[in-house]
C-alpha cells in the first residue's frame, strides 16, 4: 500500500529561487490529500503529472495568502474540467466567506459538490476517519489562528508492523506544546523559515528556525524531519540543512517534485 508525500511548494511568503509556495500532496493507497494550496499549486500538480480530479480532500492550515491563494484557481479548474466527484475542504471557519465572494463575483456555480468542514483552531480534534486513516488537527502558534495536521494509518499491510504517520506543522513559532501531538510520527514536516542567527526575527514573526525545528523533532522522537517554508533570502539551503542535522541527523530539505515513501 502506498503512503507517500509529494512536495509541491517550499517557499515562504513569495515564490523565490525556483521554489513555489506551500503545498503538499499525501497519497494514502491512491487516495489523495492536498495540504495547503499556495499560489501556483495547480501548475505544480500538472508539472508532476498529478491529476487534479484525483484529489478528494483539501486541508488549509491558516489564512495567510501563501497557504491558500491557489485554492480558488484549483477549484475553478476542477469545475471547468467537469468534475462530478464530491470534494471535502477543511479550513479556518472564515475561509468559505472568501471563496463564496470570489465565486459570487465571477458568477461561478461549481458543477461538483464542495463540502466545507470548518476547523476548531484552538483544539486537538479528530477531523476525519475511515477504515484506513485517521486525521487530526491541532493548534499551532502563529500571527493568525493556525492548525497543523496529523495523518495516521490505521490498518497497515502485514509486512509493515508499525502504522505509518505524517505530521504537517505549518507556520508557527517554536513551541513545545505540539510535542504530545507529533510524538513518534514517521515523518514530521516543520517550517524552518530562518537560520539560528535570525532566531529573534523568527520569534517576532511567529516563525521557526531550522535548528528549532530539529530540536522539536529530537524531543518528539520522530523518525525523520522534513524542513520547508524557506525565506527567499536563502538561495542555497545547505546551511539550513547542516544546522538542523547538527541537532537531529535524520533531517532533510523539502525538494519540490520529490515523492517520499513514509
Amino acid at each position: 500500500m502506498t503512503f507517500s508525500l509529494t512536495v509541491l511548494g517550499s517557499s515562504a511568503a513569495i515564490p523565490a529561487n525556483d521554489r513555489n509556495l506551500s503545498a503538499h500532496l499525501l497519497n494514502a493507497n491512491e487516495r489523495f490529500f492536498l495540504i495547503d494550496c499556495g499560489e501556483g499549486t495547480q501548475f505544480q500538480l500538472r508539472k508532476f503529472h498529478i491529476s487534479l480530479q484525483k484529489i478528494r480532500y483539501i486541508f488549509i492550515s491558516h489564512l495567510h495568502g501563501d497557504h491558500y491563494f491557489g485554492l480558488i484557481g484549483l477549484l475553478n479548474s476542477m469545475h471547468l474540467l467537469g468534475r462530478k466527484t464530491e470534494l471535502h475542504l477543511f479550513g479556518p471557519p472564515r475561509l468559505m466567506e472568501v471563496l463564496d465572494l470570489q465565486m459570487e463575483l465571477s458568477l461561478t456555480r461549481l458543477v461538483f459538490p464542495l463540502v466545507f468542514h470548518p476547523l476548531i483552531m484552538d483544539q486537538h480534534v479528530l477531523i476525519h476517519e475511515d477504515d484506513h486513516l485517521s486525521i487530526h488537527s491541532f493548534p499551532l502558534k502563529h500571527a493568525v489562528p493556525t492548525c497543523g495536521f496529523i495523518f495516521r494509518e490505521k490498518n497497515p499491510p502485514r509486512k509493515i508492523v508499525i502504522p505509518r504517520s505524517y505530521a504537517y506543522c505549518s507556520d508557527t513559532v517554536y513551541t513545545e506544546s505540539i510535542i504530545p501531538y507529533i510524538s513518534g510520527v514517521k515523518l514530521l514536516y516543520h517550517e524552518s523559515t530562518f537560520m539560528e542567527d535570525l532566531a529573534g526575527a523568527a520569534a517576532e514573526k511567529f516563525h521557526t528556525t531550522a535548528k528549532e525545528a530539529a530540536t522539536l523533532a529530537q524531543k518528539a522522537q520522530v523518525t525523520k524531519l522534513l524542513l520547508g517554508h524557506f525565506s527567499a533570502r536563502y538561495e542555497d539551503l545547505t546551511p539550513l540543512l547542516e544546522e538542523a542535522k547538527s541537532v537531529f541527523f535524520e533531517s532533510y530539505v523539502a525538494q519540490e517534485g520529490t515523492s517520499l515513501e513514509i
